[in-house]
């Protein structure tokens, strides 16, 4: 009898380390909860600005001439012979004339016909230096040349992202050449032209400057619809770079 209950308390002896052990592992098997997500970052409206757009309502295909080696833009009314700049500074004149018709202007027709008659020796003479000038250049077939070289001239005083600018700045030509005595025409065309030159200089400028705001707008906003506010995070490039306020 006494054997017996010996036995029996070894037995719940055991029994009870194997519990305690037993507790113990599943203590250390007991899984590990992971702490919660950093909550979400703040968020902010964003305005998509509209795409950049061309000057002077040109076209987006536009393409503007190269730089000369002189630092300025190639260009037909430059580095040309003394009669041919009379020559060009005349078909500008011409152009203007012919195009430059708001109210304005009106006073360019006016001073372009009495301009033909003062210096008319000079004009003719100016023309047949450029043909004698030509023929040295392409002989015989020269006038092919010519012509095409002057429908240039006149496109480029014709164009009309730059015709409003190229008509204030020839009635400002037209009223100085009212003073420009007989016999001093190459003179003033050889200042005048190259300052006709700055309005074309001026829009390609910002024509360049243009592509290169466009250039920036596809690489920030590719994507997105312009002139909508988008949500994004505070810590986006887009929200960080926005200084716009958000449009209503």
């Amino acid at each position: 009898m006494v054997r017996y209950t010996l036995n029996s308390a070894l037995g719940a002896a055991v029994l009870s380390l194997l519990l305690v052990a037993s507790a113990a592992d599943a203590r250390k098997k007991k899984p590990v909860v992971p702490p919660p997500p950093p909550p979400a970052p703040a968020q902010k409206w964003v305005f998509v600005p509209y795409k950049p757009t061309p000057p002077n309502h040109a076209s987006p295909h536009f393409i503007t001439p190269p730089m000369g080696a002189d630092g300025l833009r190639v260009s037909v009314n430059r580095n040309i012979s003394p009669a041919q700049t009379t020559w060009n500074l005349r078909s500008g004149y011409n152009v203007a004339a012919l195009n430059c018709l708001e109210p304005k202007h009106a006073q360019i027709v006016v001073n372009y016909r009495a301009f033909l008659r003062t210096h008319a020796k000079a004009l003719r003479a100016a023309n047949l230096k450029v043909d004698s000038e030509w023929r040295g250049r392409y002989g015989a077939g020269f006038v092919r040349n010519r012509e095409k070289y002057m429908t240039e001239v006149y496109n480029r005083f014709a164009m009309p992202p730059t015709l409003s600018s190229f008509c204030d700045a020839a009635l400002a030509m037209s009223n100085d050449l009212k003073a420009v005595k007989i016999g001093a025409l190459d003179r003033f065309a050889a200042t005048s032209l190259p300052s006709l030159e700055i309005v074309f200089d001026d829009f390609y400028k910002r024509y360049d400057q243009y592509k290169a705001d466009l250039a920036l707008w596809e690489t920030k906003w590719a994507g997105y619809t312009p002139g909508t506010n988008i949500l994004v995070p505070v810590t986006s490039p887009l929200a960080m770079a926005d200084t716009r306020t958000t449009a209503q």
